[in-house]
């Protein structure tokens, strides 16, 4: 060894002090900036939390159009009401034109007691939110909030309400916010979630085996990894673009179902459905599924492929039976992070054409279809102020369904990797 020896705890060279002391200055300064990032970041959340949990529940003054004490049969109360008679109470309170609407949307004999009750709601009665107060200011200033309702609104029914109730989980979309609900959107995002997770892991996980597996280092699949690459950087409204032109247009003889006479009308069926939602969102995280998989599969040990050889496994055999079952862990990470993108997303959606008022529930994959993305979308769009507390709600909703779909993935994995143990 040449130049010069130095012993475990002789004194420093003078000539490295000033750049010792340089470093450990850089490194107090770059420690600092993280904690202050990850501070920063810890208060935004914590903000954009307690934002939401602000708007999810407070007083609400509300107005009837017509008293429900008005609508009473021989003194019984309008919700202790039999259908057949809540039924003709509808009939002679609404238009004729509107009674047919409704009946066009799902006849009246298919509806239950509940259902034509809150139509009476809606229609008839016509609950109006006047005035909402947050969850702060009715904690905090409850006596204030009280007086300004008795003074301003004195024939308003005023109640302390949380937004996020049975009624909100169970209700389809309402214009009117007191009857307003996120049903429709839950099961829409929960039907394309499914679907869109049964068409791309297959593909993903395929594409990830032959191009780590099969695949020969030529120019060809040097050109299909780089544009894997770059399509997972390719904004989600383009895949809409590409839904829009192909599964709409091209294939809607399929993903409208008229090509399996799905529809009861072919002549007005159209390739707007959870179908084309589904394909278009499981294009959209191939890419996240193939590359996160190729990692995965890279990542297990070539002795294990080795030995596998060694006792005469054909290379199938030891990718079923070795590789996947120690990538598998990395495999389902990838899907848990692709899953949470197309839960989030809106754009492709809205271009494909995803409803923004739909009261009825989707029943397949040929169904027309809203997800809570756009729900939440649609109502922080609308000029009243009280949908914005519908909209927190959304938003809680959506956070749950996301941290529960994660969960289960994640506990998934977790199991699957303790078995390969």
């Amino acid at each position: 060894m040449t130049g010069r020896n130095y012993q475990i705890g002789s004194p420093i060279s003078p000539e490295f002090t000033p750049r010792l002391e340089a470093r450990h200055r850089s490194s107090k300064l770059w420690e600092m900036i993280f904690k202050l990032s990850t501070i920063f970041g810890i208060l935004v959340l914590a903000l954009l939390m307690l934002t939401i949990i602000n708007s999810l529940a407070g007083y609400v003054a509300t107005e009837n159009t017509v008293d429900p004490a008005s609508l009473a049969v021989n003194g019984t109360p309008l919700d202790e009401l039999d259908k057949d008679t809540l039924v003709t109470i509808l009939q002679e309170n609404v238009s004729k034109g509107l009674f047919r609407q409704i009946e066009r949307e799902k006849p009246v004999e298919e509806r239950s007691q509940e259902e034509i009750y809150n139509l009476i709601l809606d229609k008839v009665i016509e609950p109006k939110v006047v005035k909402t107060w947050p969850l702060s200011e009715s904690i905090f200033n409850r006596p204030a909030v009280l007086a300004e309702a008795a003074e301003q609104y004195p024939t308003a029914t005023v109640n302390f309400t949380f937004w996020v109730n049975s009624t909100f989980l169970s209700s389809p979309q309402s214009s009117n916010p007191l009857l307003a609900g996120v049903r429709t959107a839950i099961l829409g995002s929960l039907w394309i979630i499914l679907i869109t997770t049964l068409i791309a892991f297959p593909l993903g996980v395929g594409a990830a085996i032959y191009l780590e597996e099969y695949a020969s280092d030529n120019r060809f699949n040097r050109i299909i990894q780089t544009n894997i690459n770059n399509l997972a950087g390719v904004p989600s409204i383009i895949y809409g673009m590409l839904g829009l032109a192909l599964f709409v247009r091209v294939l809607e003889p399929l993903t409208s179902g008229a090509m399996f006479g799905m529809t009861v009308d072919p002549s007005t069926a159209n390739g707007r459905t959870i179908l084309s939602a589904s394909l278009t969102l499981a294009i959209l995280i191939l890419p996240l599924l193939i590359i996160n998989g190729q990692e995965a599969i890279r990542s297990v040990p070539n002795s294990l492929r080795e030995a596998s050889y060694g006792v005469g496994a054909t290379q199938w055999q030891t990718i079923w039976h070795h590789v996947l079952p120690n990538a598998i862990s990395g495999i389902l990470t990838g899907t848990i992070l692709s899953i949470s993108r197309a839960f989030g997303e809106t754009a492709p959606l809205v271009v494909i054409g995803a409803a923004t008022y739909i009261t009825y529930d989707p029943d397949g994959p040929f169904s027309k279809f809203t997800t809570l993305p756009i729900q939440v979308y649609q109502w922080t769009a609308r000029p009243q102020e009280v949908f914005r507390n519908l909209a927190a709600g959304g938003i809680l909703v959506l956070l749950l369904m996301l941290l529960t779909v994660n969960a289960a993935a994640i506990i998934f994995r977790n199991r699957q990797s303790k078995h390969k143990l």
